[in-house]
């Protein structure tokens, strides 16, 4: 039986912008729905901006694989589409000998996700680099970068229309049904209520991803993971700070603690930290500047009083809880859940952004099988 649309992507954030490119310039017919106004106006648009190089994540993670290979893709396409980039290169920093261990267990994982451009920097090249910079150790990633994430997704969006894909906006998903010809019949909940069907479903929804999931008649409940939603909030900088270079702290359990990232203006902010939130909302507290200076100054000592304000907020789409282990991409096919054509994408915080190339080819050819 035929249907309306080939392929719905629900949600127009970075991954799913980037899905779309890959089906529409594979000649498939592509509609991408969002609920909001605009591309981007969820995670995508509330992180630290950072191309990651692949050093964080488990050896063999779905995690490791896209970040590394992703990374690669999206500076090949920021250089030939002209998106706003720098290869700034990160410190990852030990600020006393007791987090060595950690640090080089670190490196170690980094080389074996196929990093191969790190090094191990004693204190005095780390300061080399970065005067101002106190440090026990540090890793040296070289290819760690920024990118404008906004106009990356304009591109992404940009090249699906020139392959036919189609974008709605205000249109939220009310109701999936899996029909007996295994197509899908979908309602949203626009002035229209539009009713159409299609052949592939992708729930790219981001943090909404899991309550997108209910709504799909015959998914099993036990493939829908709970939605935990972890808080990052960032400060700026007042007056410009002594770095050319991103400097992260040694990782903790739900991030990658309070680092500092440089805009491609070169302002400086510092972030994200770790708070778990029962609801959505992205006030910043400025009490919570009394954290980040007690962590910033760990490996910037000269740090001033008053010199940080509050900036933005972003929240994380966790799958797991506050006392549980870092979990993986959950990217879901056919293979697992038994619904043919439905891809859901959980979980999907950083290197989403890095990785988000490298998603769109996985989910891609989960469709070809």
């Amino acid at each position: 039986m035929s249907v309306d649309i080939e392929c719905v992507v629900v949600g127009a954030g970075v991954v799913g912008l980037a899905i779309a490119r890959r089906f529409a310039q594979a000649g498939h017919e592509v509609f991408v729905t969002e609920s909001e106004s605009d591309i981007g106006t969820g995670v995508s648009a509330r992180n630290s901006e950072v191309i990651h190089a692949g050093i964080y994540y488990p050896t063999g993670s779905l995690k490791a694989k896209l970040c590394v290979q992703g990374k690669a893709q999206l500076y090949e396409y920021c250089q030939t589409r002209g998106i706003p980039h720098k290869q700034l290169g990160k410190l990852i920093v030990a600020t006393d000998a007791s987090q060595h261990t950690s640090l080089e267990s670190l490196f170690a994982k980094g080389r074996e996700n196929g990093v191969q451009d790190l090094e191990w920097f004693a204190p005095q090249q780390a300061r080399h680099l970065e005067p101002a910079l106190q440090c026990t150790a540090a890793i040296w990633s070289p290819s760690t970068g920024i990118i404008d994430t906004h106009a990356l997704m304009l591109s992404l969006q940009g090249d699906g229309q020139q392959s036919g894909a189609q974008y709605v906006f205000n249109s939220p998903l009310v109701s999936a049904v899996k029909q007996a010809d295994h197509n899908f019949a979908l309602k949203f909940g626009d002035a229209d209520r539009t009713e159409i069907t299609c052949r592939w479903l992708i729930n790219a929804a981001g943090l909404y991803a899991p309550r997108l999931a209910r709504k799909i008649n015959g998914l099993n409940a036990q493939y829908i993971p709970t939605e935990y939603l972890c808080k990052g909030s960032y400060f700026s900088m007042q007056g410009r700070v002594p770095f050319s270079h991103l400097i992260y702290p040694a990782p903790q359990q739900a991030g990658l603690g309070v680092h500092l990232t440089l805009d491609l203006g070169g302002r400086a902010r510092f972030g994200p930290d770790v708070e778990w939130v029962n609801h959505e909302h992205y006030d910043v507290d400025p009490k919570r500047a009394e954290a980040f200076y007690d962590e910033v100054r760990r490996y910037w000592p000269d740090l001033k009083d008053n010199s940080l304000v509050p900036d933005y907020a972003g929240i994380r789409p966790k799958v797991v809880g506050p006392q549980d282990v870092a979990h993986d991409f959950v990217i879901q096919s056919q293979e697992t859940h038994g619904l043919i054509g439905l891809v859901n994408l959980f979980g999907i915080e950083s290197p989403g952004l890095t990785a988000c190339l490298a998603i769109a080819d996985h989910v891609y050819a989960m469709n070809q099988t």
